[in-house]
């Protein structure tokens, strides 16, 4: 959101920052006597399907008692509708009222208050009054030599209106295979690219579910192609270009014009031609077609969210298991970059809730000393897993959730509507979160921490480089749009028409705002 689209309220924030009367010094100390009182956002996400009153339960109530022992500060909890956080966050900073401590997902909208005044520039503090919450939230992978907590600054003026949590998950794309079709044909699961073509080229000949050949797909996926077969393509990007080539070229989330995107692509055309992929992805632009076709048990392949055959909401295996007993998809890692790593999209680190302080608090020193509080490692644990044998119990090194009912429910998974700082489970290693999320699951453990582990391997997050870049936002939907058609057109062409096919796609795609967006990138690239 622009900075102009702000103007409207500047009146209202002058006004409401007059009466604010925050300086550093208003926030009583711990232990000084009278508490520092704050008022502290919660997002209300209703209470159907069990959930509790979000200002008031047992989280809330351990909160409040721990906190004013701890650092003699008196919480009050607000509770703001998550489903419309924007708008009302909006209502909130505009006539003054907000609490003490906000978050909210819209970090433009932070951004435009903050440079018209209304948001506080955290960056003074982040050394003395968020040193917890700085250690938390670690070394910014994908921003050489810079830690997590500067990933919000803002390029221009170098101030900090919000702090972006972190999200601690580093699965995101899996590919996963028929593994009772390769028992039947008596096939390893494949550990290269030409072993994976292969098994699907055995699997359109030879019918090893037994549902007729001329049903059998091998691999399906959607028109969102880049998702849907991410796993394939990614692999195929040059594993030595520079964070800034990749960078500079990287299109919102699109890589069409990075090295190496379009020989993936090529591959897709190969599986394609040789009728390995489904005739008719073209005409799913959503997932369900796609999804009813792997639950009837046709299709030998699938890629997307790492977790995808095992998720409740989409109940694909469950159906499948229903509809083919003894049906099994399993994730393979089979696609090798060209040094030999298996080079995956790790999902974002930041960039997904962040927390804020308003210039009306008027205890800024409180609300801060609030959020480094909470960012504590043992106050950390208890709100994401509570009282061991009340809330979990220890089970293989770990925290085993026991369901809860009553006040002790959570509203969000890991309370992350109260340990505001992080998205996801703060265990030691990425194999112990595995264990951790295996918990949520009706599969076997080793199911799903093996996911997550093939998923891991090889993951990483695109570079970040701290810029104000303007051009891509109003041309999001066009050149989304127009990327779609031309990852369709590509995987579909005949062989002999590959080159043109796609060269004549990306040229359109670039004249029709995709270079301008590039040119920006370039423009504005700042080494670290």
């Amino acid at each position: 959101m622009k900075k102009n689209a702000f103007t409207g309220l500047s009146a209202l924030l002058a006004a409401s920052m007059l009466t604010a009367g925050c300086t550093k010094g208003d926030a009583p100390q711990s232990g000084s006597g009278k508490p520092a009182a704050i008022k502290v956002e919660v997002f209300d996400r209703g209470t159907d399907g069990g959930k509790s009153d979000p200002a008031n339960n047992n989280w809330t109530d351990w909160i409040k008692k721990k906190v004013l022992e701890d650092e003699n500060i008196a919480v009050t909890f607000v509770p703001v509708n998550r489903w419309d956080e924007t708008s009302a966050m909006n209502n909130l900073l505009a006539a003054g009222t907000a609490p003490d401590v906000c978050f909210s997902y819209n970090t433009d909208m932070i951004n435009g208050y903050g440079l018209q005044g209304g948001v506080y520039d955290v960056a003074p503090y982040v050394d003395t009054l968020l040193k917890d919450v700085k250690a938390l939230l670690g070394p910014d992978p994908q921003v050489q030599g810079q830690d997590l907590i500067w990933r919000n600054k803002n390029a221009d003026n170098g101030a900090l209106y919000s702090i972006s949590n972190r999200y601690m998950y580093t699965a995101n794309q899996n590919l996963f295979i028929r593994k009772d079709w390769l028992d039947k044909l008596g096939l390893p699961l494949p550990g290269t690219r030409e072993e994976y073509f292969n098994a699907l080229a055995a699997f359109k000949e030879q019918d090893p579910g037994g549902v007729g050949k001329d049903r059998v797909i091998p691999f399906t996926l959607t028109t969102d192609v880049r998702w849907t077969a991410g796993v394939i393509i990614n692999s195929f990007i040059d594993p030595y270009i520079t964070p800034k080539e990749r960078w500079i070229n990287t299109v919102g989330d699109r890589f069409i014009m990075v090295p190496g995107f379009k020989e993936g692509i090529r591959f897709l055309n190969r599986m394609y031609n040789a009728g390995l992929v489904d005739r008719d992805f073209p005409l799913y632009k959503a997932d369900d077609t796609m999804l009813n076709l792997i639950k009837s048990g046709v299709a030998g392949s699938i890629a997307g969210n790492w977790d995808t055959v095992y998720r409740d909401n989409n109940r694909l295996m469950l159906d499948l298991q229903q509809n083919v007993p003894g049906a099994l998809f399993v994730p393979v890692d089979c696609f090798l970059s060209a040094d030999g790593i298996p080079h995956k999209l790790a999902g974002a680190l930041a960039g997904g809730m962040s927390f804020f302080i308003p210039k009306t608090s008027k205890n800024i020193e409180a609300a801060l000393r609030y959020v480094n509080w909470l960012a504590k490692k043992e106050n950390c644990f208890f709100l994401q897993f509570g009282e061991e044998g009340v809330n979990h119990q220890m089970a293989d090194g770990v925290p085993k959730p026991i369901p809860a009912t009553g006040g002790w429910i959570q509203n969000s998974g890991g309370n992350i509507d109260y340990t505001i700082s992080v998205n996801g489970w703060v265990m030691d290693t990425p194999e112990l979160i595995a264990k951790v999320l295996s918990y949520s699951y009706q599969w076997p453990q080793e199911y799903i921490t093996e996911a997550y582990r093939i998923a891991s391997n090889g993951a990483e997050p695109g570079p970040v480089v701290p810029a104000t870049l303007l051009k891509w936002a109003p041309l999001a939907q066009t050149l989304n749009d127009k990327a779609a058609v031309v990852y369709v057109n590509g995987v579909t062409a005949k062989p002999g028409d590959f080159d043109k096919v796609w060269d004549d796609g990306v040229r359109d795609w670039l004249a029709s705002g995709a270079q301008e967006v590039i040119d920006e990138r370039r423009e504005k690239y700042k080494e670290p």
